[in-house]
């Protein structure tokens, strides 16, 4: 559990470990002065950023990287760190040209996020347990944990994210794996 000094969003949805590390990404073009050799107009700037916990390796999508600090994504944080764990059994069925590939080591993830977006690949724990062809379609049959207060939530959640007609077939509660403390054990 954090300490008192620490804001209730600061810490890893998963295992609440308040040990988190940021990874910025950085992309810019910049006109140079020819007298100083210094850069001195953005053209172009792009920045991306990820947290991650360091004690269980998973990003944190309730937390954004804004005017060089963290804050929390006021759309996903109560949600996510407040929430349980759900886990759902769906199908989801999306256009086959959505689909990158659907075989070999990369079809999960881009059977995931044809299915779920973003959500698929970086919120959820998404496992394509199989997929079927269907015409010009593609039924993609996946386990989804998600993090939500409720059921009627997760079911919201899932239904916002998917990218195509879904079905739930069943939706559980999880237990919340037990908090880590900032030394890395089991609190």
């Amino acid at each position: 559990m954090p300490d008192a000094g620490t804001l209730p969003w600061m810490r890893c949805y998963r295992c609440w470990s308040t040990s988190l590390e940021l990874h910025v990404h950085y992309d810019g073009i910049h006109r140079v002065d020819p007298a100083t050799g210094s850069p001195v107009q953005a053209v172009e700037e792009h920045q991306e950023a990820v947290a991650q916990c360091l004690d269980c390796m998973h990003d944190q999508p309730h937390l954004l990287f804004r005017d060089g600090r963290l804050v929390a994504d006021e759309s996903r944080w109560e949600r996510l760190v407040m929430g349980t764990p759900w886990v759902a059994s769906c199908t989801i069925t999306v256009a086959a040209d959505d689909v990158e590939v659907c075989s070999g080591p990369e079809a999960g993830e881009a059977l995931s996020f044809a299915a779920l977006g973003d959500a698929g690949t970086q919120e959820f724990f998404s496992h394509v347990r199989f997929h079927t062809h269907q015409g010009d379609d593609i039924v993609v049959h996946l386990l989804v944990e998600l993090y939500a207060r409720s059921g009627d939530e997760a079911g919201t959640v899932l239904e916002d994210a998917a990218r195509g007609p879904l079905v739930i077939t069943s939706l559980a509660e999880e237990s919340r794996p037990p908090a880590v403390s900032s030394g890395g054990g089991h609190a």
